[in-house]
C-alpha cells in the first residue's frame, strides 16, 4: 500500500527503544517509553504561504529526526506501526 502525506505532514517510523537497562534488567513492552527518534518514511509537498507559494519541507526521506514522545497520530500500514506528524512537531534532524 502506498501512502503520501499531504502538505506539511511527515510519515515516520519510530526507532526501537532499548529493551534492557544498563544493569541488564529487561523492560517489558508495557513499561517502555515511546522512542523519541524516528526515521522519515515519506514527506508531503510543503506548506503553502499566504501568497500561495509552496515552501518545501526541511526534512527528507531517510532522515533520522527527534520528535516528542506523544507527537502525531499513530497508524498502521501493513505490518508497520507508523506515526504522522506536522513538520513543526519535529524538534530537529539527527546528524
Amino acid at each position: 500500500m502506498q501512502f503520501r502525506p499531504l502538505h506539511d505532514r511527515v510519515l515516520e517510523k519510530r526507532m526501537d527503544s532499548e529493551e534492557k537497562t544498563s544493569g541488564g534488567i529487561i523492560i517489558p513492552d508495557s513499561a517502555q517509553e515511546k522512542p523519541m527518534e524516528a526515521k522519515v518514511i515519506a514527506v508531503g509537498t510543503g506548506s503553502r504561504s499566504e501568497d500561495g507559494k509552496i515552501a518545501p519541507l526541511d526534512v527528507k526521506k531517510g532522515d533520522i529526526v527527534l520528535i516528542g514522545k506523544w507527537s502525531g497520530t499513530e497508524l498502521k500500514i501493513g505490518s508497520d506501526d507508523l506515526v504522522i506528524v506536522k513538520e513543526s512537531d519535529i524538534m530537529g534532524i539527527m546528524g
